[in-house]
């Protein structure tokens, strides 16, 4: 994967956070083509980019903290 489709990825997975459609890791690997962990790489990059992405295993889903 080239440094541009990353990037797309990488906005396209912030989008469906903030929009609060993001259903899971796996549908997200099986949407890209990639694995599970790749998946989870890629938010961890959102959260060194500074993105404040927390999840909650109680309702099972990721979201962005709001500034306090």
């Amino acid at each position: 994967m080239d440094y541009r489709s990353y990037e797309k990825r990488l906005d396209y997975i912030l989008e469906l956070i903030r929009k609060n459609r993001f259903r899971t890791v796996d549908h997200a690997a099986e949407r890209f083509g990639c694995s599970s962990r790749t998946v989870k790489r890629m938010i961890n990059h959102l959260r060194e980019k500074g993105h404040d992405i927390q999840y909650d295993p109680l309702q099972k889903k990721y979201y962005i903290k709001a500034a306090e």
